[in-house]
């Protein structure tokens, strides 16, 4: 795959059911989000209606026309104006088109993005056992800030929750 035919656009709510399908994929496969159960369009309308800020936006990964990942970028701590110089980033791809360079593209875009919109900081939470974000994080210069043990239980297993950030 050529990352060339990518397209990078900040969604729309057209896009609101595959940024959840991609999101749902997340949740069956376990350990690559906090979520147990699907989710639906509905359960998630106030976290997308958030993302139609010019501040926040949802940028997703297109090509030939289908969307194949999504990166998010959420405000930390709304309505505390001490907290605007910091966002929460998260990044989803559609399982058949990992480890191609996707994740990549969409974190690059994002920081671009929150350099020019007056985000200093941005940073991740995510499972312990997310190895291959973990990988991923650390490649753009995110450094470990803080873990949560034994924060998370899926399927019986109890695991830890890192926070992953970098000053942009």
């Amino acid at each position: 795959m050529n990352l060339e035919n990518i397209i990078i656009r900040i969604a729309t709510p057209n896009d609101w059911q595959n940024i959840i399908d991609i999101y749902n994929q997340a949740i069956l496969e376990g350990g690559k989000t906090a979520d147990t159960e699907r989710v639906t369009i509905d359960q998630r309308k106030e976290w997308l209606k958030l993302h139609e800020q010019k501040r926040y936006p949802i940028f997703v990964a297109e090509i030939n026309s289908a969307i194949i990942g999504w990166c998010s970028i959420s405000p930390h701590r709304p309505g505390r104006k001490a907290l605007e110089i910091t966002a929460e980033i998260s990044y989803y791809i559609e399982k058949n088109y990992r480890k191609k360079g996707i994740a990549s593209v969409l974190i690059n875009t994002a920081i671009g993005f929150s350099k020019q919109n007056g985000i200093e900081n941005l940073y991740a939470i995510l499972l312990e056992i997310n190895l291959e974000s973990i990988k991923i994080l650390e490649k753009f210069g995110f450094e470990k800030w803080g873990f949560l043990p034994k924060v998370a239980k899926i399927k019986n297993e109890v695991f830890g929750q890192f926070i992953y950030g970098k000053n942009l």
